[in-house]
């Protein structure tokens, strides 16, 4: 209890501070995790539609693939992208192996299914009718998709809550395709690892307590917009 007591102190003191190690890795955290999130996104939500609204052969063993990707373990994602990008693997002569791009690469495929499958949920749980309804009275099937989403806008604004909550608190991927480097791809779970291993306990407290007040703070934020989202 001591420990934890004491972490809390040395988060507020380094915050008050502006400790420049703690900014530098925080910023990092904030800048792998977004872009990550936002990549998911942007490749997530079109994949779900598709699925929510296209038939077609072995449609079940791709949504069974997705749902399961929902839980994949972070060490295996680390595992197949740092193969993919090792200086000998195929997309080595690239060089972002130990580099914060390979980190975003690992964490949006970790969230890209989260994203997929909450997509797909909250548009087949939708009324039917209601796509034909606005077909009928001229909408472009583009306009339908677009309408579709907004009606769902709740779910999906949890859905980028998960994948959020998901790449930022993942440490084994990051570990594996970006090394820990200090300056370069330590972010605030890695570095809780590292302190964590060298007997800080009360250093890798504050970082746990800061990375646990990121988190909070950037889902308050979303869960803030999703409230006024269902007021719309």
């Amino acid at each position: 209890m001591e420990t934890i007591v004491l972490g809390v102190r040395e988060a507020w003191r380094l915050l008050l501070h502006g400790d420049p190690y703690v900014l530098e890795i925080t910023a990092l955290t904030l800048r792998v995790s977004g872009t990550a999130t936002v990549i998911a996104l942007l490749l997530g939500i079109p994949v779900g539609v598709f699925l929510a609204f296209v038939p077609f052969p072995g449609r079940r063993v791709l949504v069974a693939a997705v749902n399961t990707g929902m839980g994949l373990p972070p060490v295996v994602v680390g595992l197949v992208v740092a193969l993919l990008l090792w200086r000998s693997g195929p997309l080595g002569r690239l060089h972002l192996i130990y580099t914060p791009t390979a980190m975003i690469i690992a964490q949006a495929l970790l969230a890209w299914p989260i994203v997929t499958g909450l997509t797909m949920a909250a548009l087949q749980q939708l009324d039917p009718r209601l796509q034909w309804q606005l077909l009928g009275l001229g909408a472009s099937r583009l306009q339908v998709i677009l309408l579709l989403l907004w009606e769902t806008r709740l779910l999906l604004l949890a859905a980028i809550i998960a994948a959020f909550g998901a790449v930022i608190s993942e440490v084994g991927a990051s570990m594996m395709v970006g090394g820990n480097i200090a300056h370069h791809t330590r972010v605030l779970t890695t570095a809780t690892v590292l302190e964590t291993s060298k007997g800080n306990f009360a250093l890798a407290m504050a970082l746990s307590t800061i990375l646990l007040a990121l988190a909070y703070l950037v889902t308050y934020a979303l869960t803030t917009l999703q409230q006024r989202a269902r007021r719309l």
